[in-house]
């Protein structure tokens, strides 16, 4: 039989096997309590943050997954767009949300990759304030071109931009995003002189693209392809480093004539910090799930998307990958906030 002890500053106290026994019952209270509440989740609507306007391609692949989400789980998933900064105002919602898998995003090239190199004074901090959930998908970009302008490849592009230093402008969706690296690689391994112009939304820079007010773009697929196939611009190619199945009369950017090139936004799954492991793993389960779906596969590849899933830890691998990659390219090219 256990006897309590007297401690002279703390009054009685329960002996060092005791505490074991209470410390571990803790653990194992707050351990079903964690499996019951995953077990129930979800039981109520989420809440899907996409940091970009609607329309583009992040947006366009998030609404696809969130409704074949409400087919296998029954409760409603809204998308929620918050643009803005290069994405991350709405990432700063993500990472402040609480942890309870009843707030989740969509983590990009931008959000996790780029921002931390270019944005001075980024107000979340993508290793410590997020999780990994699953990698969507990969989507290339696609050059193209006002129909003012009077070149039909990327050679004649190239000449053009060296006969004409400083006159030709290349839209985005603001800095840090891969429409922004997209030219700024491009300038870099052509040596051509070309003016950034960011705006709020890619469908901004469209716009203007459209009427002739930017020259060229490097857009999302799955965004600037409808406005390719219905005339409105000029596609010349595809920064991927082979081509897309949705575009096969697009070559590579790389083998129009600019060995090297080769930029493949991406997107995934996030979640804030502290989201428990049991939830993670159900989220990275029906994404998956939904991404293996016949109408996902089948609008994915309709939009140039390439499926990817798998695992968090993959998830972040690439991630990290990407940093490096990136912010060599920043750095070599001189990329900043404006």
């Amino acid at each position: 039989m256990y006897s309590l002890q007297r401690s002279p500053a703390r009054g009685f106290s329960l002996p060092p096997l005791c505490r074991a026994c209470a410390l571990l019952a803790v653990v194992c209270v707050a351990s079903a309590v964690a499996t019951s509440a995953a077990a129930e989740y979800p039981d109520r609507p989420i809440r899907l943050i996409v940091a970009s306007a609607p329309g583009g391609g992040p947006d366009t692949s998030s609404r696809l997954i969130a409704a074949e989400l409400v087919k296998q789980i029954r409760q409603q998933v809204v998308v929620d767009n918050r643009p803005g900064a290069s994405g991350s105002i709405g990432t700063e919602l993500i990472a402040r949300a609480a942890p309870d898998g009843y707030t989740i995003g969509q983590g990009n090239f931008s959000t996790l990759g780029t921002n931390r190199t270019i944005l001075p004074r980024l107000p979340y901090d993508p290793d410590k304030d997020l999780q990994m959930v699953v990698h969507m998908y990969m989507t290339p970009n696609l050059l193209a071109v006002a129909p003012q302008l009077p070149v039909n490849s990327v050679q004649e592009l190239i000449d053009h931009a060296r006969r004409n230093p400083g006159q030709l402008m290349f839209a985005s969706s603001g800095n840090g995003t891969s429409m922004h690296f997209g030219g700024e690689l491009f300038k870099q391994l052509t040596g051509v002189d070309m003016v950034h112009v960011p705006y709020k939304a890619a469908q901004q820079g469209v716009t203007d693209l459209i009427g002739g007010q930017v020259q060229l773009m490097f857009d999302n697929v799955t965004s600037i392809g409808v406005h390719v196939k219905a005339g409105r611009v000029r596609g010349l190619a595809v920064t991927a480093p082979k081509r897309v199945p949705a575009y096969p009369e697009l070559p590579t950017v790389a083998e129009s004539g600019v060995p090297g090139y080769e930029i493949t936004p991406w997107g995934g799954i996030i979640v804030p910090a502290g989201v428990p492991k049991v939830i993670i793993a159900r989220l990275n389960a029906e994404v998956n799930k939904a991404l293996m779906s016949p109408t996902i596969r089948e609008k994915f590849a309709a939009l140039g998307n390439e499926i990817v899933g798998g695992t968090p830890e993959q998830f972040a691998a690439h991630v990290k990958k990407e940093v490096a990659k990136w912010a060599d390219v920043a750095k070599r090219a001189g990329v900043k906030a404006e």
